[in-house]
């Protein structure tokens, strides 16, 4: 080998040291598509339970739900990128996944609590909008540490929590279609170009 292949191949460590060293590698599809199915799990549950006699107050209803929801995603999320991470010979928790985890943890607290807000005074026409867009601000915001797919998956929840907030009437579906379609496509995307190249 020349000394310019071996300064190719140099650079080219070099780039991917860099790469490892700013980008989260552990993100499972699996995470966006059980993510994802728990979230049309959550909606079925929203459209039907509420109209029985054994719930008594809808708004708290949708708080619990969409809490064992989130609870759910995220402990799959977990298990699956852990999982892949053990696979790759790698840890989960490194310096790129705090930063990940600040980066995602402000906007989605602040979208929390500002739904909540809502529904304790009774406007929970406008939740469906308002996590669409606090979480589309968090994956924006986090996509420089994971890959362009999930800037694409802010912008696009972003979208629907605007039209979710013009159209509250249509804010379960559009809500369905962000947390639970749109995941499931991501989740399918990732594990096709990222799980099974690595």
């Amino acid at each position: 080998m020349s000394n310019s292949e071996n300064h190719l191949q140099d650079i080219k460590e070099i780039r991917q040291m860099m790469e490892r060293s700013s980008r989260f590698f552990s993100l499972s599809g699996w995470s966006g598509i059980s993510a994802g199915v728990f979230a049309l799990l959550g909606v079925l549950a929203a459209l039907i339970l509420p109209e029985s006699e054994i719930i008594n107050s809808p708004d708290t209803f949708l708080i619990a739900d969409g809490l064992i929801v989130l609870g759910l995603a995220l402990t799959f999320s977990f298990y699956f990128s852990q999982r892949k991470a053990r696979l790759q010979g790698a840890r989960l928790w490194t310096p790129v996944t705090r930063r990940l985890v600040v980066s995602m943890a402000i906007p989605l607290l602040t979208g929390g609590i500002y739904s909540v807000i809502f529904l304790l005074n009774e406007h929970s026409y406008l939740v469906a909008g308002t996590t669409l867009i606090f979480y589309g601000l968090a994956l924006v915001n986090a996509g420089r540490f994971v890959n362009r797919e999930s800037v694409i998956l802010g912008i696009s929840e972003i979208t629907l929590g605007l039209l979710a907030t013009i159209w509250p009437a249509y804010g379960i579906w559009l809500w369905g279609t962000g947390f639970g379609v749109f995941h499931i496509v991501y989740g399918i995307t990732i594990h096709y170009k990222y799980d099974m190249s690595r």
